[in-house]
Formats: C-alpha cells, sequence, structure tokens
C-alpha cells in the first residue's frame, strides 16, 4: 500500500515538473465562478498568480474545486501569490475553501475593508489574519510592481488611488474622454477600492481591474491615457460596467468576460466591446440571459452554459430582475465547468482557447505601428 501511495505521488510530481518544463508561454486560466472572479496566471517558470477566490456560501466549494482543477491542470501545485481585489463576497468569498486544498504562499490587497459586512468583516479578522500571519502579506499600492520572474506586474489601481506616471514613457491624450463626466451621488464601496493590475509579457499586454467602478476608471484613464494599449481586456466587472474611455483607449484586440448567466455582457456593455476601434472577439465565460441572442456571441465562443439547456435562447435580451430578498435565483450551473484558457508568447502572439469544444483561434503579432 505505501509502495503504491509513492508511487502515486511521484508520477504526479513527475508530471507537474514536465508541464514547468515544457511550458514556454505566459499561461492564463479564465475559471468559471459563475459570475465571481478567478483568474490564474501562470508564468514559463512555473511561478503562479491567482486574481480572486470565487464566491462564497453555497458556491463556495463548488468555486474553489474549479479554482484547485484548472491549478493541477496548469501543473501547479501551490499558488505562489494572490491578489484579492476587493472584499466582496464574489471575489473573496472561496478563499477559506481554496486555502483547505492549496497552499497559498503571499496573500496581496488593498488594505482594510471600507465597506462593513458582517460575514466578509468575521473572515478578515479570524480567517484571514491567520492566514496572512503564516505567509507573506502584500498591502499593493499604484506603481508597485510585483516580482514575477519573466513577467512586469504592475498595480495601477488600489485603495481609491491610481497610477500618476505613465507606464511607457508618455500619457498620451484620450479622445474618448471628451464627452465624459464622473458619475454624481455615486455611493462608495468596495468596488471602488479594486486592486488592478497591468501584465506584460515581452511584447503581449493584458489587463485585470477587478470591479473597479466607472468614477475610477474615469480618474484612471482621463484626460490622459496612462497605460497605453493592450492586446487582452479581462473585462472589469464582469462585462458588466466598462466605459468606452477605457475599453476603447486601451484597444484590445480580445475582450474576456468573467460574467454569469445573469450577470454581466448586458447590451450596454456588449456594445462597448464590440465598437472598440481594434477589436477581434470578444469571449464569455458564461452565456448570459442578459445579452440574448442579439448581444451575445456565437456558442464557439462561450464556455459555459447551464445544467438544464433551454431549447431556444430569446432573441430580445432579458432584463435585469429587481433586486430584493424576493428576486429569483439565476439558472443554475453546478455541474462540469470550463475555463477559457489564454496562451500568451513572448512574440505578442496568442491563443484562446475554449476548453468546453475545443474551439480556439490564434492571434498573429500586432503591427508595430498599432
Amino acid at each position: 500500500m505505501q509502495k503504491t501511495v509513492l508511487l502515486s505521488m511521484l508520477l504526479s510530481l513527475c508530471a507537474t515538473m514536465a508541464v514547468a518544463q515544457t511550458r514556454k508561454t505566459l499561461d492564463m486560466y479564465v475559471v468559471d465562478v459563475e459570475g465571481g472572479n478567478a483568474v490564474l496566471f501562470v508564468t514559463p517558470s512555473g511561478e503562479s498568480m491567482l486574481v480572486d477566490s470565487g464566491n462564497g456560501g453555497a458556491g463556495a466549494v463548488r468555486d474553489a474545486e474549479r479554482i484547485v482543477a484548472a491549478a493541477k491542470d496548469a501543473g501547479v501545485t501551490a499558488i505562489d501569490h494572490l491578489i484579492t481585489t476587493h472584499y466582496h463576497g464574489d471575489h473573496i468569498g472561496g478563499l477559506a475553501e481554496l486555502t483547505a486544498r492549496i497552499p497559498i504562499k503571499e496573500f496581496i490587497d488593498h488594505g482594510p475593508n471600507t465597506q462593513p459586512n458582517p460575514a466578509i468583516d468575521s473572515f478578515l479578522q479570524g480567517g484571514y489574519r491567520e492566514l496572512t500571519s503564516k505567509a507573506k502579506h502584500t498591502v499593493a499600492k499604484p506603481g508597485d510592481k510585483i516580482p514575477i520572474a519573466g513577467v512586469d506586474w504592475r498595480i495601477v489601481t488600489s485603495a481609491m488611488q491610481v497610477l500618476k506616471t505613465p507606464l511607457q514613457g508618455k500619457a498620451i491624450p484620450n479622445p474618448y474622454c471628451a464627452n465624459a463626466t464622473p458619475q454624481q451621488g455615486v455611493n462608495l464601496t468596495e468596488d471602488d477600492q479594486s486592486l488592478g493590475s497591468f501584465i506584460t509579457f515581452g511584447k503581449f499586454r493584458t489587463i485585470h481591474l477587478g470591479d473597479l467602478t466607472l468614477n475610477r476608471q474615469f480618474e484612471l484613464m482621463c484626460p490622459t491615457n496612462r497605460l497605453g494599449t493592450v492586446d487582452l481586456l479581462v473585462a472589469g466587472r464582469h462585462g458588466n460596467v466598462n466605459a468606452e474611455f477605457l475599453a476603447h483607449a486601451l484597444r484590445p484586440r480580445v475582450v474576456v468576460t468573467n460574467n454569469g448567466t445573469r450577470k454581466g455582457a448586458q447590451p450596454d456593455a456588449m456594445k462597448i466591446f464590440f465598437t472598440s476601434p481594434r477589436v477581434e472577439d470578444v469571449w464569455q465565460i458564461h452565456f448570459s440571459q442578459l445579452s440574448g441572442q442579439e448581444y451575445t456571441v456565437p456558442g464557439m465562443f462561450i464556455a459555459n452554459l447551464i445544467d438544464q439547456q433551454q431549447q431556444a435562447m430569446p432573441v430580445a435580451p432579458l432584463p435585469p430582475p429587481p433586486q430584493g430578498p424576493q428576486t429569483p435565483p439565476p439558472p443554475e450551473h453546478n455541474g462540469k465547468a470550463y475555463y477559457i484558457k489564454i496562451s500568451a508568447q513572448p512574440d505578442g502572439v496568442f491563443t484562446v482557447m475554449n476548453m468546453r469544444n475545443g474551439f480556439s483561434k490564434t492571434y498573429g503579432a500586432k503591427p508595430a505601428s498599432d
């Protein structure tokens, strides 16, 4: 029996080493956590960064196991760095279950919680404090560089502050700011605190801004663009709130929305993505009732469906239901889940794959003038 267990452990270790030795790309795994957020980055050296840990409550075990499954596929046996963008339950709710399944070496966040919530505060003052006392804990600020081998990982937003110094030499006037103004009378939430990252791997660039609000997006991108452009945009707020002065100014070639069945990817957001000047495709982690056939993408670009399939998807998008205790639950998807995988090369070429159907598309290196 002992020999069998030892052999199994040895084979697992060899498989992990083989993945790490053969990887030459920066790999991203956009995990389906049902309208929450969890994106795993793995560098060619095998170093890993997880951004957020999915939902809490009834979905915590489900989401933690989906994240661990993606990590296993990536050959990751411990997460080197974890960024919690902010303290909403769909971004930190699965952390306790996750840490019970895989070690985490460093915890990165924006600092204290600013939006009181009994369940979140209890975890932050108990379980999270214990976790960070036994590992490295970093409170990140705009301009900070997270040390990850082979990747330039810059923090561009945190704790309501935004990057002031241009990433690429000089700021560029942002024409999409001309008719934009900050929203007035908006309550501040943890979304405003979101810890946002700009990631560069050779000529490949991507960005993840958590649930950054329109007002913080405005401060980051107006009147000048201090970030430059990206190849891939992980849509903020689950593909829910992304202004033209951000989504158009960044000029992504590909947008990935980490949406849910009834969260994100609604018409206003999808219109902005589809009309972005350089966008080629939009990929969705989930089909969305809010987009309908009119504003959704072809099925080959959608990674997850629902447990009880519909005979047909309505053409017109459904309006979001009123919020409150009587709100009916969204369609369930607790069965087999699939992630979207992005593999980027240093020359800027990258491939996006839908793990549900095996469909993939490669985006060549962009012209030097773009």
